[in-house]
């Protein structure tokens, strides 16, 4: 797999890099009232509208204010059987890499500190780990990630 390497808090996460699209310094962020806590808000991307998602929220991690590494990774996601352009806050942006898929595993079921629904894999590069967040299925998800309600919304829609 050809993956985009992003940091949030401590942590290496990989996307797709077929879906990425560009990455942004930050920009103005529209804030929506009543959405869930995982949707950031709005952003611009050159005359389009495009909702900005904070991966932080839905694996728990402390929100920290952005700095100059913090960018916005715009990428194209299935939601629904649609092709739907959205972004996702990174604490930092590094490098593409290619992940071997057999050096992917599914991930566990318990130990973890992320919800493993969340997550497609976890793969393995010089002794660490990377993350491989399961896109479609964190933007599918309805209602406020933290919720208890959303996660048994969640598993009884599974």
């Amino acid at each position: 797999m050809n993956a985009l390497t992003i940091r949030l808090d401590d942590e290496l996460f990989a996307v797709e890099a077929s879906q990425v699209r560009e990455i942004l310094d930050l920009v103005p962020i529209t804030e929506v009232p009543n959405t869930p806590a995982f949707v950031g808000g709005l952003i611009n991307v050159r005359g389009r509208v495009v909702p900005l998602a904070d991966l932080r929220v839905m694996f728990g991690m402390e929100r920290p204010e952005p700095d100059e590494d913090t960018r916005i990774v715009v990428m194209e996601v299935n939601i629904g059987g649609e092709p739907t352009v959205a972004g996702i806050l990174a604490d930092k942006v590094h490098d593409v890499t290619d992940i071997e898929a057999a050096s992917i595993e599914e991930a566990p079921k318990v130990g973890m500190r992320w919800r493993p629904e969340f997550v497609k894999g976890i793969g393995k590069r010089n002794g660490g780990f990377i993350i491989i967040p399961d896109m479609e299925r964190i933007f599918e998800t309805p209602g406020d990630r933290n919720s208890p309600a959303a996660a048994s919304e969640e598993r009884s829609a599974l």
